[in-house]
């Protein structure tokens, strides 16, 4: 193991580790230090209440026109001129002037002031202009101050720690640098880019310096463990990393510079910096999230290459982010043998440089031949676990089946009314969100509260209704996650809908959106008097939205009713054949009803289109942790057998020679007894 021994340290510990990035995790009630980015108002996933209109590229431009406001057209922005500065301010960051440091999302209306830092809506920029009463320019520049805890909290970290070169035993410096890879990084780049190192911790830290000189705003702490026999790292971000918009190596940045290369790492950017000379930035959330508000400060770039990692899942996420940079300027790096994360080919002794040569361009107008796609097949045939998706940790026979979760695909999940889809699906989108993929919740049946409250159940593995004094600690664990709700309830158009999921994909790289359920949006459809026409046509919108944005989608239907005694098929599935036939996957939650008990739940993947396996296995509801993966400890086997009559019992199990295995559904030879019910019922 990878350990640090107070009188000495292992040898072990001088092999070259072998790395492997094992998630984030934030420090509790920590935000900005420093000079505030101010906002308007907080933002959320449109309600229906206040529903927020989707704008175009169009309307944006013809309302500056209108207004006589001039602009600029860039990349993914325009630039116009900032109500929130004096002309005398000097120029931004970029090097334009004052007056055009606004910058407009093109997708979303959102703007950002580069000088003054003010940020808001569209709807906000459109109040300023009008100079309406309900006073967002004086509230923006008045902003929200910043508490003085915990600026001084990032300020004792960041003087506690030291520069890695200045540590007073040279062996301990030693066995940093080769817990982080960084035998072959100079003490020049790390000075350069002031990367210093904590040892209380025993771990990195990367500054966030505002790029306009306004001093420290937060920190990124970077820890190493030993793991068998390579090591896992661990990061700590101040503020907590849905505020944490630090683009690493911003202040290094010219004005002069038109070219810059994006890593998902901290280290893989001090070693192309290093190696290249190259302009390098690192995305503050790695290939999970890149933040629309970071845009802007990518603005002045004509070539963006996108070096994200060796893995399908860097590969998807950069092509990902080159669609909101705007493809024509952005090229990828893709992974390979020869073409591993920058920290490893330095340490190799690659050519970065060539490396860079070899990235192929993120746009083209159409795929005319299989010599285009020859690289995409070798890669999917080269990585197959990867290729299969993000796999269960708490499902394993699901992963059995399906082999994991994939972008672009849409899953129909059915089952009985009260069976548990609800608190399945939650349990089973949780498994992938706690891994990084993240996740839209819709969840028009019950309220965004009650769901939260069962997911955090699920989350704990416990009821914490019985131990409030960790309700805090579970519940900023459960902030960090990647999990977004609408916040729609009861019927709604299945426009507002898919409005509200382009905006989540392109906000917050939302990659896997739950539909719960698909009934509730079909009386808004005025298309036809038919049902089975309005139902075909919402089907068709979510597929074609799964494969147009790379964004999973899990569709809850409701089956037609069918007699108790009867299983569930495919076409249980209520309406026509066009939700099986367009979905995936179907998934189907049985519930063998008994006359003297709840019986036996099991999941049956009765489609799987990526490559075919079907099949069925067990489920057990725990109610005190409200999961099927974790059964309850202390109940008791039990089997299937059937009476003279026919009627379907339940039996403990003996674990004798000849004894029916535990899903069998027959036993002959048997004597009924009586079978005590289950009282546990999930939820939903």
């Amino acid at each position: 193991m990878w350990v640090l021994l107070r009188g000495g340290y292992p040898l072990r510990a001088l092999l070259p580790p072998r790395g492997e990035w094992m998630g984030r995790r934030s420090l509790p009630r920590s935000f900005v230090p420093g000079p505030p980015r101010r906002r308007y108002r907080k933002e959320v996933l449109p309600a229906l209440e206040v529903p927020v209109l989707p704008v175009t590229t169009t309307e944006i431009r013809q309302y500056l026109r209108t207004h006589g406001i001039p602009f600029q057209d860039g990349h993914s922005c325009l630039r116009a001129p900032s109500p929130f500065v004096e002309p005398s301010q000097g120029k931004d960051p970029s090097g334009a002037a004052a007056s055009f440091s606004l910058f407009i999302d093109k997708t979303t209306g959102r703007f950002l002031c580069m000088t003054s830092q003010a940020e808001g809506s569209w709807e906000d920029f459109q109040a300023s202009v009008e100079g309406r009463k309900d006073g967002v320019k004086e509230g923006v520049l008045l902003g929200e101050a910043p508490e003085a805890e915990n600026s001084e909290e990032v300020r004792r970290i960041w003087d506690r720690a030291v520069p890695l070169w200045e540590l007073p035993d040279a062996e301990e410096a030693q066995l940093a640098r080769v817990m982080f890879s960084l035998t072959k990084v100079t003490d020049d780049t790390l000075k350069r880019f002031r990367v210093q190192y904590l040892r209380p911790a025993r771990s990195l830290v990367f500054p966030w310096f505002s790029s306009q000189g306004l001093g420290l705003r937060g920190l990124k702490l970077l820890g190493a463990e030993g793991q068998g026999d390579g090591v896992r790292y661990m990061e700590t971000t101040i503020p907590r990393p849905g505020a944490y918009h630090n683009l690493f190596g911003l202040p290094l940045i010219s004005r002069r510079d038109v070219e810059v290369v994006l890593t998902s790492r901290e280290l893989d950017s001090l070693a192309l910096s290093q190696a290249t000379g190259l302009p390098t930035l690192a995305l503050p959330r790695g290939t999970l999230s890149l933040p629309p508000l970071l845009l802007p400060y990518l603005e002045q770039f004509r070539r963006i290459i996108l070096w994200l990692g060796d893995d399908l899942r860097s590969w998807e996420a950069a092509k990902l982010f080159a669609r909101k940079l705007n493809p024509k300027r952005c090229f990828l790096v893709r992974p390979g043998e020869q073409q591993p994360r920058p920290l490893e080919a330095l340490t190799r002794g690659l050519n970065l440089t060539r490396i860079l040569r070899t990235a192929l361009p993120a746009w083209h107008k159409s795929i005319v031949s299989f010599r285009q796609l020859r690289e995409e097949v070798l890669g999917e045939l080269s990585n197959v676990e990867q290729a299969a998706g993000i796999r269960w940790s708490r499902f394993p026979d699901l992963n059995r089946l399906l082999k994991g979760h994939r972008k672009g695909e849409l899953t129909v999940f059915t089952g009985p009314t009260g069976s548990g889809k609800t608190t399945f699906i939650s349990e089973y989108a949780l498994d992938l969100c706690t891994q990084g993929v993240n996740t839209l919740w819709g969840s028009f049946e019950i309220s965004n509260v009650r769901l939260a409250r069962v997911m955090l159940t699920q989350f704990a593995v416990g009821r914490l209704e019985e131990q409030l004094d960790k309700y805090d600690e579970w519940a900023d664990r459960f902030e960090d996650l990647p999990l977004y709700f609408m916040t729609f309830h009861g019927q709604q158009s299945i426009r507002s809908v898919i409005d509200t999921m382009q905006h989540a994909v392109y906000v917050y790289d939302v990659c896997h959106v739950v539909i719960d359920n698909l009934q509730f949006m079909m009386g808004h459809e005025q298309l036809s008097t038919d049902r089975i026409a309005a139902q075909d046509y919402i089907v068709g919108a979510f597929r074609k939205f799964a494969t147009d944005n790379n964004c999973h989608v899990t569709l809850v239907i409701h089956p037609r009713k069918e007699d108790d005694d009867k299983e569930l098929q495919t076409a249980s599935i209520f309406g026509s054949a066009k939700a099986s036939q367009e979905a995936d996957n179907v998934l189907i939650l049985q519930d063998r009803k008994l006359v003297t008990g709840p019986g036996k739940r099991y999941l049956q993947v009765s489609k799987n289109r990526f490559d075919g396996d079907v099949g069925v296995f067990p489920l057990e509801f725990n109610k005190s942790s409200l999961t099927f993966s974790i059964p309850p400890k202390s109940k008791a086997r039990l089997k299937k057998i059937k009476d003279d009559n026919g009627l379907v019992v339940k039996k403990p199990s003996s674990g004798k020679k000849g004894a029916v295995p535990r899903n069998s559904e027959t036993c002959s030879g048997c004597d009924p007894i009586p079978y005590q019910p289950d009282s546990s019922k999930p939820t939903g």
